[in-house]
C-alpha cells in the first residue's frame, strides 16, 4: 500500500497567503505540471483557484491534478508497454 501523508504548505495566491493541505503525491503532481507549463506553483494554484466551480481549494487542486494526468496523452513507451501486458 502506498502511503502519502497530508502535508500543509503556505502559498501565495492572488497576492494573499493561504495554506493548503494535500497529500505529498498531489504536491509532486503540481510541481510536475508547473514545470511542464513553465509557471510557478503559485501561478498554477492561482489559475486553479480562479477556475474552480465549488468546493475548497485543496479539493479543487486534487481534481485538477487527477484530471491533468488522466487526460495527458500517453507516451509511446507507455502505450507499447500496455499492449505487451495485455
Amino acid at each position: 500500500m502506498m502511503k502519502s501523508p497530508v502535508v500543509k504548505r503556505s502559498i501565495v495566491v492572488a497576492g494573499h497567503k493561504t495554506s493548503v493541505s494535500l497529500e505529498e503525491a498531489f504536491w509532486n503532481g503540481m510541481k510536475e505540471i508547473s514545470v511542464i507549463r513553465n509557471m510557478t506553483l503559485s501561478e498554477l494554484v492561482g489559475e486553479i483557484d480562479t477556475n474552480r466551480q465549488q468546493g475548497n481549494l485543496s479539493s479543487a487542486i486534487r481534481l485538477f491534478v487527477l484530471d491533468y494526468f488522466r487526460n495527458r496523452p500517453a507516451s509511446p513507451a507507455a502505450s507499447k508497454s500496455a499492449l505487451v501486458d495485455s
